[in-house]
């Protein structure tokens, strides 16, 4: 295709279309064409022979699953409409793989009765279903994609962390050998569970992850975990507490305005659903909340949901822009760094009213197990292993692995038989890689304004041969099936363009496809027994022997 599609957002997206390496059928629903199939293939290898590897075993589980499974895990309704759900003629329910924890556990327990068969690693290669919401990024998030899943059992921890630690490695040599810069980071779990976990990123601008790190340290993490350096002791009071009238001022910008103060000397206070009512997350005015963090606090209601204009007002008698701590209706949790004001303003719980010089236990209490993390970072503070700085990076998510514990094997009986006879629920572990997404993310990272770049071990062809002529010269014709059929024998990924185009056309889509290597052959080069030759990243051609050229490309 000439013209980008009007549809694509993402250079990735565009250049899939336009290079021939998919079509889409639907929304978030995607043909793979020969080129990006070859693609596909390629990446699947180096998965698998860096899996095989480590001793895991492959296997292939169903997509379609039996509901049961899901419910032994307590995950049917919890997944939400994400889930593709159906019933079969019989009026049984199932549903399209969103993930394979469930079925895995599920032959983990059918096969496996002793701790002397641990660990065990299985992998797959295979398609899953998301009905996303809103697909878009073309098939970086898509509904139907393909993936490499792989799930561990182990009968003790040590022998879990060394298999974590071997997956971690694992997936930084599949990346390193695709050629790719990436990042691991440290990361949420979300719906999968489990304790922590570390997400494998490529880095590009394009990315919907953001990607912290530490300026001169190790620490890295995505921005749903990051953590920032506690803050400083809490500076003593120095002002009384007043009340001003703010009429109209429902913000923090235009209570900055009214007063001529800077937001880090406010506090703003969201009231979220609690387990047992209404909870105030309190957070310093310039600070956004971080709502995976703030999803895991005491009490609050799963999953995280704010209250609406009328729950506020029914709560606390008062507005959304006039909440504080000061008198609160609700029970409160502060973020450290607002915890570490002195002399702050806050609302005063009475309509179009504001404290200022308001400090923590004088007005109002502030207990420790009050204080939490419920932040985002942002760029500039201190890394909380204080070496350096945070620094942010745009990142898309190719990779994550999970340490789930128990949370699958004991909620669906997984047990084995200990050494002395009693029963063991072994740890699990969890291993995922976006073999479709990796497409998209090699692309992002390897293109330039007239195409695809792909790195050697990716591409679906090695060589672009291109003729000139072809159908006219009988020079140039034999000359290039002569080179075709050495390519074979050699091994040589070799695509042929013999087409009947004009010079100026081939060369536009072998810039879209974006092959590491070409070979032109035309009638003025054979006229010195020589063709130009040029990678993919070249600015220029440069002439070479015919006889001696793909002994050149081959060393």
């Amino acid at each position: 295709m000439k013209q980008d599609p009007a549809d694509a957002d993402v250079i990735s997206h565009k250049l899939m279309l336009r290079a021939g390496i998919i079509r889409q059928l639907a929304s978030g629903l995607y043909t793979w064409l020969p080129l990006g199939l070859r693609v596909l293939r390629k990446i699947e290898t180096i998965i698998r022979q860096e899996m095989d590897a480590t001793g895991a075993q492959e296997l292939l589980m169903p997509v379609v699953q039996p509901a049961e499974l899901w419910q032994d895990s307590g995950r049917w309704e919890k997944m939400g409409p994400e889930m593709a759900r159906l019933q079969d003629r019989h009026e049984r329910d199932f549903c399209l793989g969103p993930t394979h924890e469930e079925v895995i556990t599920d032959l983990f327990r059918r096969e496996i009765q002793s701790y002397k068969e641990l660990p065990v690693n299985f992998y797959q290669i295979q398609t899953k279903f998301r009905d996303e919401r809103r697909p878009r990024f073309g098939v970086m998030r898509a509904r139907e994609f393909t993936m490499k899943d792989a799930y561990s059992f182990h009968a003790d921890q040590e022998s879990f962390d060394a298999t974590y630690q071997e997956m971690y490695n694992c997936y930084s040599r599949i990346l390193t050998r695709m050629q790719l810069d990436f990042r691991a980071v440290e990361a949420d779990s979300g719906n999968i569970g489990g304790s922590n976990s570390h997400e494998f990123n490529v880095l590009a601008a394009s990315g919907e992850d953001t990607i912290v790190y530490a300026s001169n340290g190790p620490y890295a993490a995505n921005i749903e975990k990051a953590e920032a350096a506690a803050p400083a002791a809490r500076p003593a009071a120095s002002q009384n507490m007043a009340v001003v009238d703010t009429p109209e001022d429902k913000t923090i910008a235009a209570i900055c305005q009214r007063l001529n103060i800077t937001p880090d000397t406010t506090v703003k206070t969201l009231l979220v659903r609690g387990e047992e009512g209404p909870i105030a997350i309190i957070l310093r005015g310039d600070h956004d909340l971080n709502e995976i963090k703030a999803g895991k606090l005491p009490g609050i209601s799963q999953p995280l949901s704010f209250c609406t204009d009328a729950e506020i007002k029914k709560a606390t008698g008062v507005s959304a822009g006039s909440l504080g701590p000061v008198n609160a209706q609700v029970p409160y949790l502060v973020d450290r760094e607002a915890a570490a004001l002195a002399d702050f303003v806050c609302g005063a719980n009475i309509e179009s009213q504001h404290f200022t010089g308001v400090n923590w236990e004088r007005d109002c209490a502030l207990e420790a197990h009050q204080i939490v993390d419920a932040r985002n970072v942002v760029e500039g503070d201190t890394a909380p292993d204080g070496q350096g700085e945070l620094r942010f990076l745009k990142g898309i998510e190719v990779g994550h692995i999970f340490q789930l514990g128990t949370v699958y094997s004991a909620a669906m009986d997984a047990n084995v038989l200990d050494k002395d006879g009693h029963s063991l629920t072994p740890i699990m572990g969890c291993y995922g890689m976006g073999v479709t997404r990796l497409v998209a993310a090699v692309i992002e990272q390897n293109h330039d304004d007239n195409g695809i770049c792909w790195p050697t071990p990716l591409a679906p062809f090695q060589l672009h041969l291109i003729a000139l002529n072809y159908q006219k010269s009988d020079a140039v014709k034999a000359a290039a099936d002569d080179l075709y059929d050495k390519c074979q024998a050699l091994g040589i990924e070799v695509l042929f363009d013999e087409r009947d185009e004009r010079p100026g056309v081939k060369f536009a889509d072998a810039d879209l496809i974006g092959l590491p290597h070409r070979i032109v052959v035309g009638d003025r080069g054979l006229k010195n027994n020589c063709v130009e030759y040029k990678t993919r990243r070249d600015e220029k051609a440069t002439e070479c022997s015919l006889d001696t050229v793909l002994d050149n490309l081959t060393e």
